[in-house]
């Protein structure tokens, strides 16, 4: 196993057998290594296996079959090791309402064995902006307070990997900017970051690199830049000094959108046509272009076309 894997999957497969019905598939024969110090996002609309896959990282779900290496343990043989090397921030909030963040900390610190003198509780609640709350009643912490709480939970033990599983479901955007700063925050220490979203902006703004479960089955995966370079179809909008006289397909794959006086809207397939055959086309009729925008689509439509059919 190359050292830069921090998790390998091999083949890996859970699924669940109920006696009066068809057993279910949870996850499909899933491959996928994440390199360390990455954030890895893992897409997927629900009950897609992302949760799965993480009960089964955490101990809490047994796999059917397959191969799971964390940190350089196999989750067969050495369990406690692979739990030892992750911290999970999962989607419910669950803090005790009466204890203190700081209590709250060293608490979770006992749990896990760790000495009075090896705790880095302080440290931790600087991390994820709580060292202010430290004292306070968890249940006077607002509700973003709480998610940080629940990530400075899970780095207690100092996990070099952390998952997320939908850390910003149901949050408002200002929060969810807030988080997404404290995780590359967390990154940039070194932390490797494993996220389940089903934001696909939230993708898009965090990961390295994406994979896309579907059913169970991983259907892509590949680096964010080159999954949207893998959307064929681009928008452009021009501002032109007169209207034009253009149909669908006068130049191959080139389709109207919208052709009002001043401004022309299209879309077109970047392996058959490029823009500057659009701009000849436009300058051959003798208008002059004054501005041209466009837009390359983003992973919303391969998120749509991958897991349509």
């Amino acid at each position: 196993m190359n050292k830069k894997n921090v998790l390998f999957v091999k083949n890996l497969n859970k699924i669940y057998s109920k006696k009066r019905s068809e057993p279910i598939v949870a996850l499909k024969d899933l491959n996928l290594e994440v390199k360390q110090g990455e954030i890895f996002g893992l897409l997927g609309p629900n009950g897609a296996g992302k949760s799965t896959f993480i009960n089964i990282l955490a101990g809490t779900a047994m796999k059917t079959s397959g191969e799971v290496i964390v940190w350089g343990f196999n989750l067969d043989k050495n369990p406690r090791q692979v739990r030892a090397s992750i911290g999970i921030v999962p989607q419910e909030v669950n803090v005790d309402p009466f204890f203190s963040p700081k209590n709250l900390l060293e608490l979770q610190a006992g749990l896990y064995g760790i000495k009075k003198k090896d705790r880095i509780t302080e440290t931790i609640l600087k991390l994820v902006s709580l060292e202010k709350e430290s004292n306070s009643y968890s249940r006077t912490l607002s509700g973003g307070m709480k998610r940080r709480l629940l990530v400075a939970k899970a780095l207690v033990h100092q996990p070099p990997i952390v998952i997320l599983d939908e850390p910003t479901a149901g949050v408002d955007v200002e929060l969810r900017k807030n988080l997404w700063e404290n995780i590359k925050a967390l990154n940039k220490q070194g932390v490797t970051i494993i996220l389940t979203t089903h934001y696909l902006i939230e993708a898009e703004e965090m990961c390295d690199r994406i994979g896309i479960l579907n059913k169970g089955i991983l259907v892509a995966l590949d680096s964010t830049e080159n999954l949207i370079n893998r959307i064929q179809t681009k928008n452009v909008k021009f501002q032109i000094s007169k209207e034009i006289s253009i149909i669908n397909n006068d130049l191959e794959s080139l389709k109207v959108i919208s052709n009002t006086g001043n401004e022309l809207n299209v879309t077109y397939e970047k392996s058959k046509l490029s823009i500057s055959d659009i701009i000849s086309f436009i300058e051959n009729k003798g208008i002059k272009i004054v501005d041209i925008s466009t837009d390359d689509g983003d992973l919303e439509d391969i998120f749509l076309r991958l897991t349509k059919n």
